[in-house]
């Protein structure tokens, strides 16, 4: 089992006892439990080290500050080592209990990942509406097309979670890169539970949506060179249309508003063109650096696992 914890504190230890009851019913004592502090502020970090003494299945990877969600859990998935990998978030909204289900579904289709999606959204209006208007978009826009309404909580194979961790994308959207991995993926409907507020402002979510298209897709690009011939042919052909009035009718139109919010509206569009392809050059530059995504400061495991290691 993998997951992350940031302000994860008052959840965890319901988590770790039902996650734990869960594992131990499929596979008796053979599992690990990842715990990934991605710098969480609270005592997060205090309560899974205390797990980690009390429980000997418990590893726990403190990062060496908060990185973001998706990259803390791809630095957890690099460390897991089991046949089976489950991962979910620990806030309990989505159930441990689903290990079970995802195990039968699983055993069932032979697939790689049995994945959760949401049964119903839940959540304000606004929220309804902006999450389904992300995967609409996105689709449209990605090469890739992703589930909607898709949940983190997964169980995968070793042989996915490999294939999955070999992507060494700087700018992460975990669900773009579950669905570009490929394998046989099996989406089951789950119910996710809502603790009645977010993390994810507006700008949050903008910014989410900015970087999964943009990591993903390079057809805004292509609709921007689409725009600029339709502007061309439709400004040449204005352009002729005045001559031919001016020339054969007399009639030349004076126009002063016209022009201005003309060229308001051409450089601001020149602008948010020229702004788009910054953001595609920003990641090509954040992609050829090369930097780690995240950066372990350290790693919490019981001695007998680190002998295991050494020795194989």
């Amino acid at each position: 089992m993998v997951t992350t914890l940031y302000q994860s504190s008052p959840y965890l230890e319901e988590f770790h006892r039902r996650v734990s009851a869960q594992a131990r019913a499929l596979v008796g004592e053979s599992y690990e439990l990842v715990y990934v502090n991605d710098g969480s502020p609270d005592d997060s970090l205090e309560l899974a080290l205390g797990l980690h003494r009390d429980d000997p299945h418990v590893r726990v990877l403190d990062l060496s500050r908060n990185f973001g969600h998706h990259r803390a859990i791809m630095t957890g998935l690099a460390a897991a080592r089991g046949a089976l990998v489950f991962l979910i978030d620990c806030d309990l909204e989505e159930q441990p209990e689903d290990l079970s289900r995802f195990h039968a579904e699983l055993a069932r289709t032979s697939a790689d990942v049995v994945f959760g999606v949401r049964d119903k959204r839940e959540g304000a209006m606004f929220e309804r509406l902006s999450g389904s208007l992300f995967y609409r978009v996105f689709n449209l826009l990605s090469p890739q097309p992703v589930v909607p309404d898709q949940l983190v909580a997964r169980l995968m194979t070793r042989r996915y979670v490999q294939a999955l961790v070999a992507h060494r994308d700087r700018e992460i959207y975990l669900g773009g890169l579950c669905a570009l991995a490929g394998f046989a993926q099996v989406p089951v409907a789950v119910r996710k539970a809502s603790k009645g507020q977010t993390t994810y402002s507006l700008d949050r979510r903008i910014a989410a949506f900015v970087n999964a298209v943009t990591s993903f897709s390079a057809k805004p690009l292509v609709y921007v060179f689409y725009l600029g011939c339709f502007i061309l042919a439709g400004s040449a052909l204005a352009a002729v249309t005045l001559v031919i009035r001016r020339l054969f009718f007399g009639v030349l139109f004076p126009g002063w508003p016209s022009l201005i919010v003309a060229v308001c509206f051409f450089g601001g569009l020149t602008v948010f063109c020229l702004g788009l392809i910054g953001i595609y050059l920003a990641k090509i530059f954040a992609e050829v650096k090369e930097r780690p995504y995240t950066v372990v400061r350290d790693v919490y495991e019981h001695p007998a696992e680190v002998r295991s290691r050494e020795e194989s």
